[in-house]
């Protein structure tokens, strides 16, 4: 593997692309140290906290949304996918609209309408109608994610992207691990319905908090609504074989983390462990290893290069799935260390993979990540829900092994890919072309 700085910094691909107009012209752009670094990271940060609060609130509950609504793991668990799965629909034509009307703006509609939307749901009065206000909040989350990709990528300077993405996702499992434990306990002391409300509130918070920190775009150029460009547009992205894979990792990744963690209360809360509802909520404080394996995720990349840390990452993800089998209470909760801190540094070592490598269309190629990532958690969710039913702990644990044996043989086939790049020699025409070329000159 050869160094970060000789070649490694795209991942699985031969060659590095050029850098964007933007990243080198402008002179504005943020990083540690300058004014308003600071505001963008703790906005960014919020933002992160309130999408994965209200996208899994409830994830936490499907235990106790079972039993009081009468559905089965798999009905349930259609209250997390039905969320997932709408923000993957909606991703692409909410970046589309970012790319008219800005990522500032579409931001901050998405968390505003999500988060009336999840004042709502505790009043949902059947599974029904619960699933369909949640594909409502999906949706609506939708133009969020790619947005931000694309508003880092371009308000902030290329070496400090991978941290300050990491520092994104990272307020993402602060919001996951939050929102879990938070609904945990109140759904043991007054019911799931006050859980889901108590989880609005939160988001409330953390949407005023970046309406006013978030800084105003130096760098956004608008552009208009032309269907026929973007189809161009996606169409360049899905081309590009980078792209595909890391799209496919992003994927993958969030099989396995989306099959672990819709199941993982049901799992706990049976013999032989049989937990109460609060206990279960407080498991998740694991997130917090995500949060420090996605901030670190620059100085991993910068130690290992982008393969070699995807190759650490999706290795201590599947180590993590083989020890949850274990009935042993320690050897589970230490499986799930090693799931999260592999999910979250694998993401966040993708996912800014796609911005670096996207120089047009940013908000395009992130939004088909995030397409591929939140269509991959309800894959696994419902997946996950279905091979536990069927095998227990392992059918959703072999599930996982097999989302990470994807991850192994793409990223292995991009490394291969690279060095047969490197070593494919220059034809002979070409350079007796431009030695005739620098002769005449």
């Amino acid at each position: 593997m050869p160094p970060a700085s000789t070649g490694a910094s795209t991942l699985t691909v031969a060659a590095s692309p050029q850098p964007s107009p933007i990243a080198t012209a402008a002179p504005d752009r943020l990083e540690p140290g300058r004014p308003g670094y600071r505001r963008m990271s703790f906005a960014l940060f919020a933002a992160g906290v309130a999408t994965f609060a209200l996208l899994y609130s409830t994830q936490a509950l499907l235990p106790a949304v079972s039993a009081s609504l009468g559905a089965t793991a798999g009905q349930a668990s259609w209250t997390v996918s039905a969320a997932t799965g709408a923000l993957a629909l909606c991703v692409l034509p909410m970046s589309a609209l970012s790319e008219r009307f800005g990522r500032r703006q579409m931001m901050t509609a998405s968390l505003t309408v999500a988060v009336l939307v999840g004042l709502l749901v505790p009043f949902a009065p059947s599974l029904g109608w619960l699933i369909a206000l949640r594909a409502v909040q999906g949706a609506a989350l939708a133009g969020l994610p790619a947005s931000a990709m694309a508003y880092l990528a371009e308000e902030v300077r290329p070496k400090a992207l991978v941290a300050a993405i990491g520092l994104f996702v990272a307020g993402n499992s602060i919001g996951g691990m939050s929102g879990r434990i938070l609904t945990g306990w109140i759904a043991q002391l007054w019911g799931w319905r006050a859980a889901l409300g108590a989880v609005g509130v939160l988001a409330v918070a953390c949407a005023v908090v970046f309406h006013f920190m978030i800084p105003r775009a130096r760098n956004f150029t608008p552009g208009t609504l032309n269907p026929k460009a973007l189809a161009k547009t996606v169409g360049g992205h899905l081309a590009d074989p980078l792209l595909r894979r890391l799209y496919a990792i992003g994927a993958l990744f969030m099989t396995v983390f989306g099959a672990v963690y819709t199941v993982i209360g049901y799992r706990l809360v049976e013999a032989p462990f049989n937990l109460p509802q609060g206990v279960v909520g407080s498991i998740f404080l694991v997130y917090l290893v995500g949060t420090v394996s996605s901030a670190a995720a620059g100085k991993l990349v910068a130690r290992l290069g982008r393969r070699g840390a995807l190759y650490l990452a999706v290795s201590t993800t599947a180590a993590g799935l083989l020890l949850s089998l274990a009935d042993q209470l320690a050897a589970v909760l230490l499986g799930l260390v090693l799931i999260t801190a592999g999910f979250f540094a694998g993401h966040a070592v993708a996912s800014s993979s796609v911005s670096r490598t996207a120089t047009k269309g940013r908000a395009q190629a992130s939004a088909l990540y995030q397409s591929a990532y939140y269509l991959g958690s309800s894959v696994g969710g419902t997946l996950g829900a279905i091979a536990f039913h069927a095998g227990g702990w392992a059918g959703t644990v072999s599930l996982g092994l097999l989302a990470a044996l994807g991850v192994v043989s793409i990223t292995l086939y991009g490394t291969r890919a690279a060095r047969a790049e490197r070593r494919r020699p220059v034809p002979v025409v070409s350079v007796q072309h431009r030695g005739m070329a620098s002769v005449q000159n």
